[in-house]
């Protein structure tokens, strides 16, 4: 082989958006045999891959996606490369259904029919459930979520699961299937589907994913990423508010929302039911009827996305946890600017003080806001001990509101107060799915005066939603009076305005 040979066969290795273009075909929407280029979502999905596997050796990840993007397809490129390159290592595909599976088989099976003959395995003995190669010694097996007990008894160390959200027998899936994986370099676990709702395996395991708990990465591909979700429009076109704001928070084109238009109309005008299988944002797939929360999904989407300028008090807000599940959570906002948001697992109360004590020290904030309920106690009394009495504020969630007629106590009025806050373009919070999700987790209700009540912690976790830990960091630097735009430390305790 010569250098320049080598050098090929190198590139057709290592690089798969090349590999693909050059080795793999695929059957478009529209029935045609091309080769296989990588799409926008596929690209954005092995770059996040690619990150993963330099920083911890091996894969793992949780893939929410649109219908349709190309997601399967580009996992079963992935695998196919690896295999037809590297011996001794097994794939498994499983499905929600046979046909899906059957489908998945089918992309594997074209792809080794049309590859060229310089780069393609050997074949070995192969049935409905395997592929094999002779060389190198590599393949795959197939499956379904509805049989029991698959894969059992079996190591592999590549795993695709497919519309995971649809699973049946997920949890048992969980315990044999996955843990077939072995925790070691260059192995892949990849988990994709549409939501289904909440509660559900897929589900526990996207919101684990965002707050770091389980080692898998969350990866979000909204549908207005696919050139082909559009439709072709006669001007005037007007568009309804709710449309203005998704042209104006995602950059849509007047044609993909004639698309998107249409979709609603073809199911029945059920807009949760688009929004669950073409989602604009990771909020938006979990959505369901019912939804009660007290802060709107397109609301923070619009935060996420805005633009303004910092300016008047500083403020730092700490929601603390030890070590148990939840995160210490740590965000800093200037008037209509929240940004440099922390997250960290398992740290003592000496630790958070620490951290504390630095962001006074580099950061100068006017404010650090602490809640003080429980494991915090500790914490504010330390730093009051120090000596940043006048800047650290406890805060007691629990109290009563300044506006008692209006919230039930203090922790609703402050997420009040921030929903607002976020309402009032412009706005700016940090583009982070976790701080969204966390944003839009809790209910509300009224109480029997009438006032919002926050729906507790407890109630939100026998739903299975986790604490809203960003969410309370940021909602900490609305705790106490002081003033909105053009802030100003003199009046921070006027009692009649909010900043």
């Amino acid at each position: 082989m010569t250098p320049r040979e080598l050098e090929i066969r190198l590139k057709l290795k290592n690089d798969l958006p090349h590999y693909a273009y050059k080795c793999l075909k695929i059957r478009t929407k529209q029935g045609e045999i091309l080769p296989f280029a990588l799409n926008k979502s596929q690209l954005y999905l092995h770059q996040k891959l690619e990150e993963q596997k330099k920083k911890t050796g091996r894969v793992r990840a949780v893939v929410l996606k649109a219908r349709q993007e190309g997601v399967s397809t580009y996992v079963t490129a992935r695998y196919y490369q690896i295999v037809s390159h590297k011996n001794g290592y097994r794939a498994f595909i499983m499905a929600h259904r046979q046909a899906s599976t059957d489908d998945l088989f089918g992309i594997v099976k074209r792809f080794h029919d049309y590859c060229p003959i310089v780069v393609k395995p050997i074949d070995g003995q192969n049935n409905v459930k395997e592929f094999n190669f002779q060389s190198p010694e590599s393949g795959y097996k197939v499956g379904t979520s509805e049989a029991k007990g698959v894969g059992r008894g079996t190591t592999i160390q590549l795993f695709h699961g497919s519309e995971v959200g649809f699973w049946s027998n997920a949890d048992e899936h969980s315990k044999g299937i996955l843990e077939a994986v072995p925790l070691t370099d260059n192995t892949e676990i990849i988990l994709e589907s549409t939501a289904n709702g909440k509660g559900n395996y897929f589900y526990y395991m996207w919101k684990d994913a965002l707050a770091g708990e389980n080692g898998f990465i969350p990866a979000f591909i909204p549908w207005y990423w696919d050139t082909g979700y559009q439709l072709p429009i006669e001007e005037p076109y007007p568009l309804t508010s709710e449309e203005a704001d998704y042209q104006r928070i995602y950059g849509l084109t007047k044609e993909q929302i004639a698309w998107r238009r249409y979709k609603i109309k073809e199911k029945r005008g059920d807009e949760l039911a688009f929004k669950q299988e073409y989602p604009s944002n990771a909020e938006e797939a979990f959505i369901v009827t019912g939804d009660k929360s007290l802060i709107g999904n397109i609301e923070v989407a619009a935060a996420m996305k805005g633009e303004a300028y910092p300016n008047g008090v500083k403020f730092i807000g700490v929601d603390p946890a030890g070590r148990g599940k939840d995160r210490t959570a740590i965000i800093r906002r200037q008037g209509r600017v929240a940004y440099n948001l922390e997250l960290h697992k398992n740290k003592d109360t000496m630790e958070v003080v620490g951290m504390i004590v630095r962001m006074i020290k580099e950061e100068n904030p006017d404010f650090v806001c602490v809640d003080t309920i429980g494991y915090g106690a500790g914490i504010g009394d330390r730093l009051r001990e120090l000596g940043y009495e006048n800047i650290v504020k406890p805060i007691n969630c629990s109290v009563n509101a300044y506006n008692s007629d209006r919230y039930h106590n203090l922790r609703a009025e402050m997420w009040g107060l921030m929903g607002e806050w976020i309402k009032e373009a412009p706005v700016q919070i940090p583009d982070i799915d976790a701080l969204h999700s966390d944003l839009c987790a809790p209910y509300f209700k009224y109480d029997s005066s009438g006032r919002i009540q926050l729906e507790s912690k407890e109630d939100m976790g026998k739903r299975g939603v986790r604490s809203p830990d960003a969410g309370d960091a940021l909602a900490l630097t609305f705790a106490f009076p002081g003033t909105r735009k053009n802030a100003n430390i003199g009046n921070i305790f006027n009692p009649n305005i909010r900043f």
